[in-house]
């Protein structure tokens, strides 16, 4: 009798908690929702989030508000969400480096990106581009190639940290074209940038949106997009492969994920949200003044999208030698 008024007790008690669990997602969002970029204020990934959380905050109805916690090539940030209560009230901002390039070029990989997670959109692709200060020498990409083969290992490149996509464009165009330069990390672009415009690590490998506008006022030159076809805002900046390195390709994408274990009606109401947002004419022509196309999505075609990159970024990790302990 004891036996079946416990079992009783346990799984009413079951009951209620599903219950409770239900009406949290029905009434989700009642506070604001935190969205980690995991990297520093000022590059592309920053840029995109913040362009589209502001769309996204009326869309639910609650401020969607940044928080920027870069380091270790986005992997705090990552590991940071990763941790967090599985309410929907932590998102990631994900990329490419936190859920493609992890898995292959880290020895011990801090998080494994498809269970750790549970995706909710895909936001947007990006193109990377190589720049140069504006007193740089070289005017070309095979100026830059001759100048870097005139002086093996002397000069330096900097990325928005180590592991990251625009690291592996680095050490991937080193490989393929021939030549040898020192990479300088940084803990996101927005400070990459800032030596680049200086001067004082002259040679940038970055996403296209947050070298947008340096571009434009002359501070960098755009030597060339590391994509298969030129950026739609910049045409006359020619392809890596057209300026003299054949069979040259890389990218870059963000894209929101929860905690694993995050109810899917809430994944469902942030995914409603991420799309609504990403289909607002203002945020669609913000984005594409910067170079980012729109994508959107489901979760299942995220989840699908993130096991094929990691299969397609395998083998060029492999390539380049690139590995962190």
């Amino acid at each position: 009798m004891k036996r079946r008024t416990f079992i009783t007790g346990a799984l009413a008690g079951t009951i209620l908690a599903l219950g409770s669990l239900s009406a949290s997602a029905q009434e989700y969002p009642t506070k604001p929702v935190t969205l980690v970029v995991p990297f520093a204020a000022g590059g592309s990934t920053d840029l995109v989030a913040r362009t589209i959380a502001q769309s996204m905050s009326e869309k639910l109805g609650q401020q969607v508000l940044v928080d920027n916690k870069g380091g270790a090539g986005g992997n705090l940030g990552a590991s940071f969400v990763k941790q967090a209560a599985p309410d929907g009230y932590t998102i990631l901002m994900g990329t490419i480096a936190t859920h493609a390039l992890v898995a292959s070029l880290y020895a011990k990989p801090p998080f494994d990106p498809e269970k750790d997670f549970a995706p909710i959109a895909l936001l947007v692709t990006v193109p990377n581009v190589l720049t140069v200060n504006k007193d740089y020498p070289a005017k070309d990409v095979k100026e830059l190639i001759a100048r870097l083969k005139e002086k093996p290992g002397e000069e330096i490149y900097s990325s928005s940290g180590n592991g990251t996509p625009l690291h592996l464009s680095g050490e991937l165009f080193k490989s393929m074209a021939g030549v040898d330069m020192v990479h300088v990390p940084y803990q996101g672009s927005g400070p990459a940038l800032v030596d680049a415009v200086s001067g004082a690590v002259p040679i940038n490998f970055d996403n296209l949106p947050s070298s947008t506008e340096f571009i434009r006022s002359g501070a960098l030159r755009a030597l060339a997009v590391t994509t298969k076809t030129r950026a739609a805002n910049f045409p006359d900046v020619p392809t890596m492969e057209e300026a003299g390195v054949p069979g040259y390709e890389t990218n870059t994408w963000n894209a929101f994920f929860a905690p694993a274990g995050t109810p899917p009606a809430i994944i469902a109401k942030l995914n409603e949200a991420a799309n609504a947002a990403i289909a607002d004419p203002k945020v669609k022509a913000r984005l594409a003044e910067v170079g980012a196309t729109t994508v959107g999505g489901t979760p299942e075609e995220l989840a699908a999208h993130v096991t094929k990159e990691i299969a397609r970024w395998r083998p060029v990790i492999e390539a380049s030698g690139a590995r962190i302990e």
